[in-house]
This record gives structure tokens, C-alpha cells and sequence, in this order.
């Protein structure tokens, strides 16, 4: 791309912009989403955006940038393995990573000088740390953290102090940040890929094929992320018959758990299986699922809980117990008790999901409270919030 654009006849250098987060769809894709808000906030006015991704080689940030198109550069990174008992947290393997983070860091500081950004945006994830610990501390650059979760993550609570600006997701974030980080602290959400928020009910029916099922029930979407969910098809499984005969159910269960539930569904009544889809992954037609569905029941990540408020979705919520920090039953907790969602923590049982969800099913205007209280934190517009925040960073 050409660094230079005309405005009014006169040459303009391109906005400049690092990124660095990933290792998790959860860091990764909130950086996409503020990649292409920015582009086109820019583009509105006649200006240009160039983007330099910095992360670790052959990783997920990596794929996605090259997908889009976005220059990359790997740098050596340092994972720390977390323990509840502090020296367990000295093992050979943390040593070890840690002892790389340096190297990190003068690789991180190279592209930085190279490159010349006028802002740099940090999404969490352990490559985050020498990218940030480069940009504002050696190179002097405006540097931006943006917290997905509840909590600061390992990689933003260390890069906070010198940050410019703290982006976070939820007004509760504020009063955990250090008093200091606070006065630089800005509510802006989790950016949403916009496509989610268009979806359409009818072309869910169409996409799935699934005009056998009764739209004077509700209809309830199971996920348990890309790769699915045992427990969650476990539970869900138990109560199946029951379910389907007072929902629509679609599930998306995970490639290597396909077979097992259509042999489950086999067995079903001819009037309960019409009404039960299942599916290893669900692709393009999500934004148009989601807007079919009237209750999900999902892990409680950072992404699924910034499209669930965004849209106003009822959910019910089984966190992952192995999240990091135990991130998703924070969550979960946070949303049940402010009447946005319902939460499953500890052990899930098919009986727990039968009385979570059994009153959201019979009761619409209860299902309408709870998804009213989700849209009331929901935060459609956090992409546009975080372009906001990378702008006055730079002083633009």
C-alpha cells in the first residue's frame, strides 16, 4: 500500500496502526473487528490505514492476518503456566518461556522503530507483553490495552501501568484496575463483528432446511464453540425428549460429535425429531441462527457474552472451569446476577439445565425480561468505542 494519500491536494502519510494480541479467538477477533471498524472510519474521511500485526509465528493471529491481508511479524514469546500454588508457578517450563520474553521484546522494539505506528492496540495474550513493554517503553509509542473479560487478564494487568489507555468491557472492570490505571480507564465494550447483529430469522430456516420445525414454539441454540462442547452435549442429550417437546432445538455440537447425536435423534418420535437440528459446526448463516433462536445455551466466553448482550439474547451459561483465571464462571456469575442470564456453575447436571431452562421456555414474558436485561449491557456499538479511543490516543 502506498503510505501516501491526497486530502485536498495534499499528500497525507496513512494511519499507522500495530496490533498485538491472540493465542485465543477471544483476543484475536476483537482486534479484527477494531482493525475494520478503524479502516473504515479512516476511509470515510479519504484516509488510509496500514497495519502491522505482530504475534507468534503459526498461530491463529497469524492465519487471520493473512487472511485479511495484514502485514505480520512473529516475535518470541513466554507463556505462563497459572497455579493456585505460586511455586508451582517456578516450573522448567515457565523458566524457560520467560527466559525468551527479552528476546521478545528486541524483536518486538525492531518492528516497532520499523514501522513507525501512531498507536499500538494490545488484545491480551501472552504475546501482548513484549509488544507492549516495546511500545511504550522503549519505542514511546501510545499504546492501547483492551480487556475482553470482566478481570484483567495476566498480559493486560502487566502492561496496564504503561499503557495510555485502558479499554475494558464492562463498567465492573473500573473499580478492580489499580487507582492509578482507572484515570485512564474508558468503558468502550467487546467489538462485535457487525455481521452478528444483522441476522434474520427467516433465512436461518431457509440456510438449515429446517421447515419442520414449529414456530409457535420457541427455539433454543446450543453451542459449545467451534469445536463443541461434551459437557454441554452430554446435558443437553439427557434432556433431549423432554426439550423438543417444548422447543425447536438446533445444535451445534462439534465435528466429533455429530454421529453420536443424529443415532440419539434416530430414536426420537417423528414430531420431536422434526424440531431437533443438529450440525458439527454452524458457518455463515450464525448472525441468521441467533436471530431465529430465542434461548441459547452456551460456554460464557468473553466473545459469546459481547454478542449475547449486544443482540439481547436469554441465555443459559455453563462456563468452561478450565478458562484462564476461571474467566467464564466470572462471567457467568456477573450476568446471573444482574438478571441477564442464567448460570450454571459446578457440576452441571441434565436435571440443572431441566430447571434452568424450563422457566425461560414456559414463561415468554420472563424470556423477555432476561433478554432486556442482557441488551441492557450489551454494547452494539464497542468497535466504533474502541476506534474512539485509538484516534485520541494518537492525537487524531
Amino acid at each position: 500500500m502506498n503510505p501516501d494519500h491526497r486530502t485536498n491536494g495534499r499528500p497525507q502519510r496513512a494511519f499507522r496502526l500495530i496490533v498485538t494480541g491472540g493465542g485465543t479467538g477471544g483476543h484475536t477477533y476483537p482486534a479484527l473487528t477494531a482493525v475494520r471498524a478503524l479502516r473504515a472510519r479512516l476511509a470515510a474521511t479519504g484516509q488510509t490505514l496500514e497495519v502491522l500485526w505482530v504475534g507468534q509465528a503459526d498461530s491463529l493471529e497469524s492465519r487471520v492476518a493473512a487472511a485479511e491481508n495484514i502485514s505480520f511479524r512473529a516475535v518470541a514469546t513466554g507463556k505462563i503456566r497459572r497455579s493456585s500454588n505460586p511455586l508451582k508457578m517456578i516450573s522448567p517450563a515457565n523458566v524457560k518461556d520467560m527466559g525468551r520474553v527479552p528476546l521478545g521484546i528486541a524483536q518486538a522494539r525492531k518492528a516497532i522503530s520499523e514501522f513507525a505506528p501512531d498507536v499500538v492496540l494490545a488484545t491480551g495474550g501472552y504475546v501482548a507483553v513484549p509488544v507492549g513493554v516495546a511500545a511504550a517503553r522503549l519505542c514511546h509509542r501510545p499504546l492501547v490495552i483492551h480487556e475482553q473479560t470482566v478481570r484483567l487478564g495476566l498480559a493486560n494487568k502487566s502492561l496496564a501501568g504503561a499503557a495510555t489507555r485502558i479499554a475494558v468491557s464492562s463498567p465492573s472492570t473500573l473499580p478492580l484496575l489499580p487507582e492509578q490505571a482507572r484515570k485512564s480507564a474508558v468503558v468502550t465494550g467487546n467489538p462485535v463483528r457487525p455481521e452478528v447483529l444483522t441476522g434474520q430469522a427467516d433465512n436461518a430456516v431457509s440456510a438449515l432446511d429446517i421447515h419442520s420445525f414449529d414456530r409457535t414454539l420457541p427455539t433454543v441454540y446450543v453451542t459449545g464453540g467451534a469445536q463443541g462442547s461434551l459437557q454441554i452435549n452430554t446435558v443437553v442429550a439427557e434432556v433431549l425428549p423432554w426439550l423438543l417437546g417444548r422447543a425447536n432445538v438446533i445444535h451445534q455440537c462439534g465435528p466429533d460429535h455429530v454421529e453420536g447425536l443424529r443415532r440419539q435423534a434416530a430414536t426420537l418420535a417423528s414430531d420431536l425429531a422434526g424440531r431437533y437440528y443438529v450440525t458439527g459446526f454452524v458457518g455463515a448463516e450464525l448472525p441468521d441462527v441467533l436471530a431465529l433462536a430465542d434461548v441459547v445455551i452456551s460456554r460464557s466466553g468473553a466473545g459469546t457474552i459481547a454478542e449475547l448482550t449486544a443482540l439481547g439474547k436469554a441465555s443459559v451459561l455453563i462456563p468452561l472451569a478450565t478458562s484462564a483465571g476461571g474467566e467464564q464462571a466470572h462471567n457467568a456469575r456477573h450476568l446471573h446476577e444482574t438478571g441477564a442470564a442464567v448460570a450454571l456453575l459446578g457440576e452441571v447436571t441434565g436435571a440443572c439445565l431441566r430447571e434452568a431452562v424450563a422457566p425461560l421456555l414456559a414463561d415468554a414474558d420472563r424470556r423477555a425480561g432476561v433478554a432486556r436485561q442482557a441488551r441492557s449491557q450489551g454494547r452494539p456499538d464497542a468497535a466504533e468505542q474502541l476506534v474512539d479511543v485509538l484516534l485520541s490516543a494518537a492525537g487524531h
